[in-house]
Protein backbone atom coordinates (compact mmCIF):
# COMPACT_ATOMS: atom_id res chain seq x y z
CA UNK A 1 0.00 0.00 0.00
CA UNK A 2 1.55 3.42 -0.92
CA UNK A 3 2.34 5.91 1.90
CA UNK A 4 0.42 9.06 2.01
CA UNK A 5 0.89 10.76 5.28
CA UNK A 6 -1.91 11.91 6.99
CA UNK A 7 -3.42 12.91 3.54
CA UNK A 8 -5.50 9.42 2.83
CA UNK A 9 -8.76 11.17 4.88
CA UNK A 10 -9.28 13.99 2.57
CA UNK A 11 -7.63 12.14 -0.48
CA UNK A 12 -10.76 9.17 0.05
CA UNK A 13 -13.24 12.25 0.30
CA UNK A 14 -12.15 13.65 -2.42
CA UNK A 15 -12.62 10.72 -4.33
CA UNK A 16 -16.04 9.97 -2.86
CA UNK A 17 -17.04 13.59 -3.96
CA UNK A 18 -16.18 13.20 -7.59
CA UNK A 19 -17.52 9.40 -7.72
CA UNK A 20 -20.81 10.85 -6.21
CA UNK A 21 -20.80 13.63 -8.40
CA UNK A 22 -20.32 11.71 -11.43
CA UNK A 23 -23.95 9.91 -9.80
CA UNK A 24 -26.04 12.69 -9.43
CA UNK A 25 -25.45 13.49 -13.59
CA UNK A 26 -28.45 11.45 -13.31
CA UNK A 27 -30.32 11.05 -9.94
CA UNK A 28 -30.29 14.93 -9.65
CA UNK A 29 -31.74 15.62 -13.36
CA UNK A 30 -34.36 12.66 -12.51
CA UNK A 31 -37.20 14.69 -11.01
CA UNK A 32 -36.80 17.11 -14.33
CA UNK A 33 -37.75 14.15 -16.95
CA UNK A 34 -41.62 14.24 -16.99
CA UNK A 35 -41.54 17.91 -17.27
CA UNK A 36 -39.11 18.37 -20.08
CA UNK A 37 -41.81 16.94 -23.07
CA UNK A 38 -43.48 20.38 -21.95
CA UNK A 39 -40.45 22.53 -21.68
CA UNK A 40 -38.63 21.26 -24.80
CA UNK A 41 -40.50 19.47 -26.63
CA UNK A 42 -40.96 16.03 -27.86
CA UNK A 43 -42.39 12.81 -26.16
CA UNK A 44 -42.19 11.31 -22.91
CA UNK A 45 -40.75 8.40 -24.36
CA UNK A 46 -38.10 10.69 -26.12
CA UNK A 47 -37.49 12.20 -22.54
CA UNK A 48 -36.49 8.75 -21.40
CA UNK A 49 -33.46 8.92 -23.48
CA UNK A 50 -32.25 11.92 -21.45
CA UNK A 51 -31.35 9.18 -18.82
CA UNK A 52 -30.09 6.62 -21.48
CA UNK A 53 -27.82 9.05 -23.74
CA UNK A 54 -26.06 9.74 -20.21
CA UNK A 55 -25.53 6.40 -19.22
CA UNK A 56 -24.64 5.32 -23.13
CA UNK A 57 -21.94 8.13 -22.95
CA UNK A 58 -20.81 7.36 -19.54
CA UNK A 59 -19.77 3.67 -20.62
CA UNK A 60 -18.34 5.12 -23.93
CA UNK A 61 -15.92 7.34 -20.87
CA UNK A 62 -14.83 4.19 -18.63
CA UNK A 63 -13.53 2.67 -21.80
CA UNK A 64 -11.75 5.40 -22.61
CA UNK A 65 -10.38 6.40 -19.36
CA UNK A 66 -9.77 3.11 -18.62
CA UNK A 67 -7.32 2.56 -21.42
CA UNK A 68 -5.86 6.03 -20.38
CA UNK A 69 -5.57 4.84 -16.77
CA UNK A 70 -3.31 2.40 -17.50
CA UNK A 71 -0.50 4.82 -19.44
CA UNK A 72 -1.31 8.45 -17.49
CA UNK A 73 -1.34 10.02 -14.22
CA UNK A 74 -4.79 8.86 -13.24
CA UNK A 75 -4.77 12.63 -10.95
CA UNK A 76 -4.34 14.81 -13.44
CA UNK A 77 -6.98 12.72 -16.20
CA UNK A 78 -9.45 13.02 -13.15
CA UNK A 79 -8.98 16.45 -12.69
CA UNK A 80 -9.59 17.06 -16.70
CA UNK A 81 -12.25 14.47 -16.60
CA UNK A 82 -14.09 17.50 -13.72
CA UNK A 83 -13.09 20.15 -15.60
CA UNK A 84 -14.85 18.81 -18.88
CA UNK A 85 -17.63 17.67 -16.79
CA UNK A 86 -18.57 21.03 -15.49
CA UNK A 87 -18.29 22.75 -18.77
CA UNK A 88 -20.32 20.05 -21.03
CA UNK A 89 -22.83 20.24 -18.02
CA UNK A 90 -23.61 23.96 -18.26
CA UNK A 91 -24.11 24.05 -21.79
CA UNK A 92 -26.55 21.03 -21.23
CA UNK A 93 -28.76 23.59 -18.87
CA UNK A 94 -28.69 25.55 -21.90
CA UNK A 95 -30.19 22.96 -24.67
CA UNK A 96 -32.66 24.64 -26.81
CA UNK A 97 -34.18 21.25 -28.00
CA UNK A 98 -34.51 17.39 -26.35
CA UNK A 99 -32.72 16.00 -29.17
CA UNK A 100 -29.74 18.87 -28.38
CA UNK A 101 -30.12 18.16 -24.31
CA UNK A 102 -30.12 14.45 -25.47
CA UNK A 103 -26.25 14.86 -27.46
CA UNK A 104 -25.32 17.01 -24.73
CA UNK A 105 -26.15 14.05 -22.21
CA UNK A 106 -24.13 11.71 -24.04
CA UNK A 107 -21.27 13.76 -23.70
CA UNK A 108 -21.60 14.67 -19.95
CA UNK A 109 -21.45 11.07 -19.03
CA UNK A 110 -18.24 10.80 -21.08
CA UNK A 111 -17.07 13.17 -19.99
CA UNK A 112 -17.75 12.86 -15.96
CA UNK A 113 -16.73 8.82 -15.74
CA UNK A 114 -12.98 9.36 -14.72
CA UNK A 115 -13.67 8.90 -11.18
CA UNK A 116 -15.85 5.95 -11.11
CA UNK A 117 -12.92 3.88 -12.52
CA UNK A 118 -9.83 5.13 -10.71
CA UNK A 119 -11.72 4.69 -7.49
CA UNK A 120 -11.53 1.06 -6.61
CA UNK A 121 -7.46 0.80 -7.88
CA UNK A 122 -7.08 4.14 -5.71
CA UNK A 123 -8.55 2.51 -2.75
CA UNK A 124 -6.96 0.08 -2.78
CA UNK A 125 -3.54 1.44 -2.73
CA UNK A 126 -5.02 3.72 0.23
CA UNK A 127 -6.29 0.99 2.24
CA UNK A 128 -4.48 -2.16 1.45
CA UNK A 129 -6.88 -5.23 0.22
CA UNK A 130 -7.71 -6.24 3.70
CA UNK A 131 -9.67 -2.79 4.37
CA UNK A 132 -10.74 -2.40 0.69
CA UNK A 133 -14.00 -4.21 0.90
CA UNK A 134 -15.02 -2.13 4.13
CA UNK A 135 -13.91 1.03 2.20
CA UNK A 136 -15.90 0.24 -1.19
CA UNK A 137 -18.85 -0.12 1.29
CA UNK A 138 -18.73 3.01 2.82
CA UNK A 139 -18.44 4.44 -0.70
CA UNK A 140 -21.43 2.32 -1.84
CA UNK A 141 -22.97 3.57 1.15
CA UNK A 142 -22.44 7.28 0.31
CA UNK A 143 -22.92 6.79 -3.20
CA UNK A 144 -26.38 5.32 -2.20
CA UNK A 145 -27.59 8.37 -0.72
CA UNK A 146 -27.17 10.16 -3.85
CA UNK A 147 -30.32 8.27 -5.55
CA UNK A 148 -32.33 9.10 -2.19
CA UNK A 149 -31.25 12.78 -1.43
CA UNK A 150 -29.92 14.22 -5.50
CA UNK A 151 -33.79 13.78 -6.36
CA UNK A 152 -35.23 15.92 -3.32
CA UNK A 153 -33.15 18.17 -4.35
CA UNK A 154 -33.95 18.05 -8.22
CA UNK A 155 -37.23 18.43 -7.24
CA UNK A 156 -36.60 21.66 -4.96
CA UNK A 157 -33.78 22.97 -7.69
CA UNK A 158 -36.97 22.89 -10.54
CA UNK A 159 -39.26 24.27 -8.29
CA UNK A 160 -37.58 27.32 -7.19
CA UNK A 161 -35.47 27.68 -10.66
CA UNK A 162 -36.70 25.66 -13.12
CA UNK A 163 -35.29 22.69 -15.47
CA UNK A 164 -31.85 23.79 -16.14
CA UNK A 165 -30.90 24.58 -12.19
CA UNK A 166 -29.57 21.09 -11.80
CA UNK A 167 -27.22 21.10 -14.55
CA UNK A 168 -25.69 24.50 -13.22
CA UNK A 169 -25.12 23.33 -9.91
CA UNK A 170 -23.43 20.08 -11.25
CA UNK A 171 -21.63 22.34 -13.21
CA UNK A 172 -20.27 24.20 -10.47
CA UNK A 173 -19.43 21.56 -8.10
CA UNK A 174 -17.22 19.84 -10.82
CA UNK A 175 -15.85 23.01 -11.02
CA UNK A 176 -14.42 23.45 -7.76
CA UNK A 177 -13.74 19.55 -7.19
CA UNK A 178 -11.15 19.80 -9.51
CA UNK A 179 -9.48 22.82 -8.19
CA UNK A 180 -9.72 21.11 -5.14
CA UNK A 181 -7.83 17.58 -6.43
CA UNK A 182 -5.27 19.60 -8.14
CA UNK A 183 -4.06 21.02 -4.95
CA UNK A 184 -3.99 18.12 -3.14
CA UNK A 185 -2.77 15.60 -5.73
CA UNK A 186 0.35 14.82 -4.10
CA UNK A 187 -1.71 12.77 -1.14
CA UNK A 188 -3.78 10.87 -3.94
CA UNK A 189 -1.55 7.48 -4.73
CA UNK A 190 -0.85 7.09 -8.28
CA UNK A 191 -2.11 3.66 -9.11
CA UNK A 192 0.37 1.67 -11.17
CA UNK A 193 -0.99 -1.29 -13.42
CA UNK A 194 1.27 -4.25 -12.64
CA UNK A 195 -0.19 -5.84 -16.06
CA UNK A 196 1.17 -4.86 -19.23
CA UNK A 197 -0.20 -5.70 -22.71
CA UNK A 198 -3.39 -7.10 -24.08
CA UNK A 199 -5.63 -3.98 -23.43
CA UNK A 200 -9.07 -5.05 -22.64
CA UNK A 201 -9.17 -8.24 -24.62
CA UNK A 202 -7.50 -10.18 -21.91
CA UNK A 203 -10.26 -9.41 -19.30
CA UNK A 204 -13.07 -9.80 -22.15
CA UNK A 205 -11.78 -13.42 -22.18
CA UNK A 206 -11.45 -14.48 -18.67
CA UNK A 207 -14.36 -16.17 -17.52
CA UNK A 208 -13.45 -15.65 -13.64
CA UNK A 209 -13.07 -11.49 -14.07
CA UNK A 210 -16.70 -12.02 -16.07
CA UNK A 211 -18.35 -13.96 -13.35
CA UNK A 212 -17.89 -11.20 -10.88
CA UNK A 213 -17.92 -8.17 -13.48
CA UNK A 214 -21.17 -9.24 -15.44
CA UNK A 215 -23.02 -10.59 -12.56
CA UNK A 216 -22.60 -7.61 -10.59
CA UNK A 217 -23.51 -5.49 -13.63
CA UNK A 218 -26.86 -7.73 -13.89
CA UNK A 219 -27.54 -7.21 -10.62
CA UNK A 220 -27.18 -3.31 -10.10
CA UNK A 221 -28.67 -2.71 -13.69
CA UNK A 222 -31.88 -4.08 -12.54
CA UNK A 223 -32.32 -2.24 -9.78
CA UNK A 224 -31.54 0.86 -12.22
CA UNK A 225 -33.60 -0.01 -14.74
CA UNK A 226 -36.57 0.07 -12.11
CA UNK A 227 -35.10 3.50 -10.49
CA UNK A 228 -34.93 4.83 -13.91
CA UNK A 229 -38.41 4.15 -14.80
CA UNK A 230 -40.25 4.83 -11.81
CA UNK A 231 -40.58 8.46 -11.73
CA UNK A 232 -43.04 8.53 -15.12
CA UNK A 233 -44.49 4.62 -14.25
CA UNK A 234 -46.01 6.63 -10.53
CA UNK A 235 -46.79 9.56 -12.58
CA UNK A 236 -48.55 8.56 -15.61
CA UNK A 237 -49.30 4.80 -14.90
CA UNK A 238 -50.31 4.78 -11.57
CA UNK A 239 -51.53 8.35 -10.72
CA UNK A 240 -49.00 8.69 -7.91
CA UNK A 241 -46.28 11.40 -7.15
CA UNK A 242 -42.76 12.06 -7.31
CA UNK A 243 -43.01 12.24 -3.75
CA UNK A 244 -44.38 8.66 -3.66
CA UNK A 245 -41.00 8.10 -5.65
CA UNK A 246 -38.75 9.55 -3.61
CA UNK A 247 -40.06 7.80 -0.77
CA UNK A 248 -39.66 4.53 -2.19
CA UNK A 249 -35.95 5.68 -2.83
CA UNK A 250 -35.46 6.83 0.06
CA UNK A 251 -36.90 3.49 2.06
CA UNK A 252 -34.50 1.28 -0.32
CA UNK A 253 -31.70 3.35 -0.22
CA UNK A 254 -31.72 3.19 3.84
CA UNK A 255 -31.62 -0.49 3.64
CA UNK A 256 -28.98 -0.33 1.00
CA UNK A 257 -26.18 1.30 3.50
CA UNK A 258 -27.09 -0.90 6.58
CA UNK A 259 -26.29 -3.73 4.92
CA UNK A 260 -23.48 -2.39 2.47
CA UNK A 261 -21.74 -1.01 6.04
CA UNK A 262 -22.21 -4.20 7.40
CA UNK A 263 -20.41 -6.40 4.36
CA UNK A 264 -17.16 -5.48 5.41
CA UNK A 265 -17.64 -7.95 8.38
CA UNK A 266 -19.76 -10.06 7.43
CA UNK A 267 -17.05 -11.03 4.38
CA UNK A 268 -14.53 -11.51 6.81
CA UNK A 269 -16.62 -13.75 8.85
CA UNK A 270 -18.33 -15.70 6.22
CA UNK A 271 -16.66 -15.09 2.93
CA UNK A 272 -16.54 -12.83 0.27
CA UNK A 273 -18.39 -15.68 -1.90
CA UNK A 274 -20.74 -16.61 0.06
CA UNK A 275 -22.14 -12.69 0.80
CA UNK A 276 -22.28 -12.27 -3.08
CA UNK A 277 -24.22 -15.35 -3.20
CA UNK A 278 -26.58 -13.90 -0.32
CA UNK A 279 -26.84 -10.54 -2.01
CA UNK A 280 -27.42 -11.54 -5.51
CA UNK A 281 -30.62 -14.15 -4.67
CA UNK A 282 -32.29 -11.99 -2.30
CA UNK A 283 -32.02 -9.31 -5.00
CA UNK A 284 -33.61 -11.85 -7.57
CA UNK A 285 -35.96 -12.74 -5.16
CA UNK A 286 -37.27 -8.96 -4.45
CA UNK A 287 -37.18 -8.87 -8.47
CA UNK A 288 -39.56 -11.75 -8.97
CA UNK A 289 -42.23 -11.17 -6.07
CA UNK A 290 -41.83 -7.68 -7.74
CA UNK A 291 -42.80 -8.66 -11.45
CA UNK A 292 -45.56 -11.10 -10.11
CA UNK A 293 -46.98 -8.07 -8.16
CA UNK A 294 -47.43 -6.32 -11.32
CA UNK A 295 -48.66 -9.42 -13.35
CA UNK A 296 -51.37 -9.82 -11.13
CA UNK A 297 -52.08 -6.38 -11.22
CA UNK A 298 -50.16 -4.60 -8.24
CA UNK A 299 -50.59 -0.73 -8.40
CA UNK A 300 -50.21 0.85 -4.86
CA UNK A 301 -46.96 2.20 -4.48
CA UNK A 302 -46.51 1.21 -0.90
CA UNK A 303 -46.26 -2.38 -1.52
CA UNK A 304 -43.94 -1.20 -4.54
CA UNK A 305 -41.96 0.40 -1.97
CA UNK A 306 -41.92 -3.01 0.20
CA UNK A 307 -40.73 -5.21 -2.49
CA UNK A 308 -38.08 -2.13 -3.39
CA UNK A 309 -36.45 -3.30 0.01
CA UNK A 310 -35.30 -6.78 -0.83
CA UNK A 311 -33.58 -5.78 -4.20
CA UNK A 312 -30.98 -3.16 -2.16
CA UNK A 313 -30.32 -5.27 0.72
CA UNK A 314 -29.52 -7.79 -1.53
CA UNK A 315 -27.43 -5.34 -3.72
CA UNK A 316 -25.64 -4.01 -0.30
CA UNK A 317 -24.66 -7.23 0.95
CA UNK A 318 -22.98 -8.23 -2.31
CA UNK A 319 -21.91 -4.56 -4.31
CA UNK A 320 -18.42 -4.28 -1.80
CA UNK A 321 -17.18 -8.00 -1.79
CA UNK A 322 -18.47 -8.50 -5.45
CA UNK A 323 -16.98 -5.19 -6.93
CA UNK A 324 -13.77 -5.76 -5.26
CA UNK A 325 -12.96 -9.30 -6.67
CA UNK A 326 -13.88 -8.07 -10.05
CA UNK A 327 -10.49 -5.47 -9.83
CA UNK A 328 -8.98 -8.21 -7.90
CA UNK A 329 -9.52 -10.71 -10.77
CA UNK A 330 -8.08 -8.24 -13.07
CA UNK A 331 -4.50 -8.94 -11.86
CA UNK A 332 -2.94 -6.09 -11.63
CA UNK A 333 -5.35 -3.80 -14.28
CA UNK A 334 -6.78 -2.28 -11.93
CA UNK A 335 -7.87 0.77 -14.01
CA UNK A 336 -9.22 -1.32 -17.39
CA UNK A 337 -11.29 -3.99 -14.70
CA UNK A 338 -12.66 -1.32 -12.66
CA UNK A 339 -13.76 0.41 -16.16
CA UNK A 340 -15.29 -2.86 -17.72
CA UNK A 341 -17.13 -3.98 -14.61
CA UNK A 342 -18.78 -0.44 -14.53
CA UNK A 343 -19.45 -0.14 -18.10
CA UNK A 344 -21.07 -3.28 -18.11
CA UNK A 345 -23.42 -1.94 -15.34
CA UNK A 346 -24.01 1.15 -17.11
CA UNK A 347 -24.33 -0.39 -21.00
CA UNK A 348 -27.10 -2.93 -19.31
CA UNK A 349 -28.59 0.01 -17.67
CA UNK A 350 -28.93 1.59 -21.22
CA UNK A 351 -30.01 -1.08 -22.83
CA UNK A 352 -32.62 -2.04 -20.27
CA UNK A 353 -34.18 1.79 -20.03
CA UNK A 354 -34.03 2.31 -23.69
CA UNK A 355 -35.74 -1.50 -24.30
CA UNK A 356 -38.76 -0.59 -21.96
CA UNK A 357 -38.77 2.93 -22.69
CA UNK A 358 -41.57 2.46 -25.15
CA UNK A 359 -43.73 0.80 -22.84
CA UNK A 360 -42.97 3.08 -20.21
CA UNK A 361 -46.62 4.58 -19.69
CA UNK A 362 -48.10 0.77 -19.87
CA UNK A 363 -47.58 0.48 -15.76
CA UNK A 364 -44.77 -1.34 -13.67
CA UNK A 365 -44.82 -4.31 -15.87
CA UNK A 366 -42.61 -3.89 -18.59
CA UNK A 367 -39.75 -2.10 -16.29
CA UNK A 368 -40.32 -5.42 -13.71
CA UNK A 369 -39.83 -7.86 -16.71
CA UNK A 370 -36.43 -6.03 -17.30
CA UNK A 371 -35.16 -6.26 -14.00
CA UNK A 372 -36.26 -9.27 -13.05
CA UNK A 373 -34.64 -11.13 -16.13
CA UNK A 374 -31.63 -9.14 -15.32
CA UNK A 375 -31.36 -10.83 -11.81
CA UNK A 376 -32.27 -14.26 -12.46
CA UNK A 377 -29.47 -13.69 -15.28
CA UNK A 378 -26.99 -12.91 -12.45
CA UNK A 379 -27.48 -15.85 -10.31
CA UNK A 380 -27.07 -18.20 -13.72
CA UNK A 381 -23.72 -16.48 -14.04
CA UNK A 382 -22.85 -17.03 -10.68
CA UNK A 383 -23.83 -20.93 -11.44
CA UNK A 384 -21.93 -21.37 -14.45
CA UNK A 385 -18.94 -19.24 -14.21
CA UNK A 386 -15.57 -20.43 -12.29
CA UNK A 387 -15.04 -17.87 -9.07
CA UNK A 388 -11.66 -16.69 -8.00
CA UNK A 389 -9.85 -18.66 -5.35
CA UNK A 390 -8.66 -15.75 -3.07
CA UNK A 391 -7.91 -15.14 0.88
CA UNK A 392 -9.51 -12.66 2.26
CA UNK A 393 -9.55 -13.02 6.17
CA UNK A 394 -12.21 -15.60 5.98
CA UNK A 395 -12.96 -15.36 2.80
CA UNK A 396 -12.62 -17.46 0.30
Amino acid sequence: MKKTGGGHVPAFAMIVCATVLGIAGTDLVLPAVPALPKVLGGTLERAQLVLAAFVAGSAFGLLLFGSLGARFDQRALLVGSLVAYGLISGLAGMSPSLEALIGLRFLQGAAGSAAAVFAPGIIRELFGDQRAVSALGFLGSVEALTPALAPVAGLWLIQLFGWNASFEVIACLALLLAVAIAAWHRHIPAVVTSRKGGGYRHLLTDAVFLRYAVSHAFTLGALLVLVFGAPTVFVVALGATLTNFIIMQMTGIATFIVAANLTGQLARRFGAERMIWIGTLLSAAGAVAMLAYALFGGADVLMITALFVPFNTGLGLRGPPGFHLAVVAARGDDARGAALVVVAILVTTAIGTAGVAPFITVGLTPVASCAATLALASVALLMLLPSLKVQMGSAG
